[in-house]
């Protein structure tokens, strides 16, 4: 595991992996840079402070295996290279210590990886959180709505060709354990501006 540590480590010396630690008084053009650099290097994740940035690589590239999802869990969330997973763990974590509810809101445009972000969300929560048939059943639940929801509301568009006309609120719900006792999924309108959220609720 400190290998594949090490390794990650070395990889993101490429460009700048938070855009806080960019000079004050940058651009976008300064911004746009650093991702670009980081997206060739197959680094598709940079922070802004405790925000995610996220590129859709479109392929591929083997960064959520259950190594990884071992390697970030429990982990200060800016100890390791910028990932999802870091992401989902920090907001798992602080639930269960503050016993609050928290979200993780997904966006960005057409195309741009967002229900594959929510699935990912899901798959480390499987992982991670304490083993219980109830939270295979919830998860396998939550990912397998998804085609009956594309079928009826999705469209093509330019940059993408199974584009959601909807937004999605996706509810997961927590013991005091942490492990998980359910879930449901609410679809609304949303044209112009879609957004995903996914909730992680405790009970208080």
């Amino acid at each position: 595991m400190q290998d594949m540590e090490g390794s990650l480590t070395a990889r993101d010396r490429v460009g700048i992996q938070d855009f806080v630690l960019l000079d004050a008084y940058t651009s976008e053009t300064a911004f746009m840079d650093n991702l670009r650099k980081r997206f060739n290097e197959n680094l598709i994740y940079t922070y802004i402070g405790t925000l995610l940035v996220s590129v859709n690589p479109y392929k591929e590239l083997g960064i959520y295996t259950k190594k990884q999802m071992d390697i970030y869990m429990g982990v200060n969330f800016f100890e390791l290279p910028p990932h999802i997973f870091a992401l989902a763990d920090n907001v798992y974590r602080t639930m269960i210590s503050e016993t609050n509810n928290h979200f993780i809101l997904i966006s960005g445009e057409s195309g741009a990886g967002k229900t594959e972000a929510s699935k990912t969300v899901l798959q480390f929560y499987a992982v991670c959180c304490p083993s219980t048939r109830l939270l295979d059943n919830v998860r396998d639940r939550l990912l397998l709505s998804n085609p009956v929801l594309e079928a009826f509301g999705n469209a093509k568009t330019l940059k993408n060709d199974n584009s959601s006309r909807f937004g999605k609120y996706m509810d997961i719900q927590f013991d005091h354990q942490g492990a998980a006792v359910g879930g449901h999924i609410l679809s609304y309108l949303l044209e112009k501006s879609r957004f995903l959220s996914t909730w992680v609720t405790g009970s208080v």
